[in-house]
């Protein structure tokens, strides 16, 4: 996925009517990316020591994709974009980070 197709998935939560289910998820990306960049950054002590929370922000943030997804597929709203994420975590996770990068674009 690119970051321009995940800035239109951004755009269509914004109008979503679950929005505390889209602050949620919003909010574990953030979580998400932050302790992967901070994976990314340290060293190897640093990093064993930083993978059971990194674990479970991603685990989190996928639950959170799942949740948005019933919810709006329940309301009648356009879901496609968790299929299009797929079920691959390595791709579940680009998705957070490029979400997050979608915000901080919007941010400016």
């Amino acid at each position: 996925m690119e970051l321009q197709e995940v800035q239109l998935i951004y755009e269509d939560f914004q109008t979503s009517n679950f929005q505390p289910l889209v602050k949620s998820l919003q909010k574990y990306a953030l979580k998400y990316t932050r302790l992967r960049v901070e994976w990314l950054l340290s060293d190897l002590e640093t990093r064993k020591e930083i993978d059971e929370e990194r674990t479970f922000a991603h685990n989190a943030f996928i639950s959170s994709c799942d949740a948005l997804a019933r919810n709006m597929k329940a309301g009648g709203e356009d879901s496609n974009w968790r299929v299009k994420i797929g079920s691959d975590r390595k791709d579940i996770g680009d998705f957070a980070v490029l979400l997050v990068a979608a915000m901080g674009i919007k941010a400016r």
